[in-house]
């Protein structure tokens, strides 16, 4: 049999019970990668380009029906790209430190370069998230099981074929392990049924 944790280490105390890898970044979710400062400044634009197209935008000068359709249509699409791009220069802004890149430099490179491309480079080729091993703060690429330095297991994993589970599956789904029989450390038993 297999064991769940090889080096016997402890856990770290400071682990939270329901967190299967211990230490995973709390900002994972998008909307809270995304900070107060780039929310207002959008909200603050976007009304104020609402007003300037709304006045200085001249209407045509052969007004056909439906004219004021695509006017507002035109002003809605400039106020929702203005924003959406301010609201993506407060994501790459957060995300560059937790990934451990140079924050001047592509927040540079995304503001400056036109038409939302530097969004798209940044996305193309920044780096993985990094997480730190909670027995030895080794730090290790996020979803990894095992640490490389100390063995410490962050996720669980089938104690036959070795592959990532699910901290609720029963049997493993590739080779129909009983999972139950490994012997789990208690932080990743914590949603088990057994009593």
């Amino acid at each position: 049999m297999s064991g769940w944790n090889q080096s016997g280490a402890a856990p770290n105390d400071g682990a939270r019970p329901g967190d299967v890898t211990g230490a995973k970044h709390r900002d994972h979710n998008g909307l809270k990668m995304i900070p107060l400062w780039s929310v207002l400044l959008a909200a603050v634009v976007s009304i104020g380009a609402l007003i300037y197209f709304n006045q200085h935008l001249p209407p045509p000068r052969y007004r056909r029906p439906g004219w004021m359709t695509s006017h507002w249509i035109f002003i809605y699409t400039m106020v929702t790209a203005l924003a959406s791009y301010i609201l993506m220069l407060g994501y790459v802004s957060r995300d560059v430190r937790r990934r451990g890149m140079p924050v001047a430099l592509w927040m540079l490179i995304v503001a400056v370069m036109p038409g939302g491309i530097g969004g798209v480079v940044y996305f193309l080729v920044r780096q993985p998230v990094m997480v730190r091993c909670p027995n030895c703060s080794t730090e290790l690429t996020a979803g990894t099981h095992f640490c490389p330095q100390c063995r410490f297991q962050l996720a669980p994993v089938c104690g036959q074929c070795f592959r990532g589970v699910q901290i609720t599956d029963a049997y493993c789904q590739q080779c129909g392990h009983d999972i139950a029989e490994d012997a789990a450390p208690a932080r990743l038993r914590v949603y088990s049924d057994s009593n």
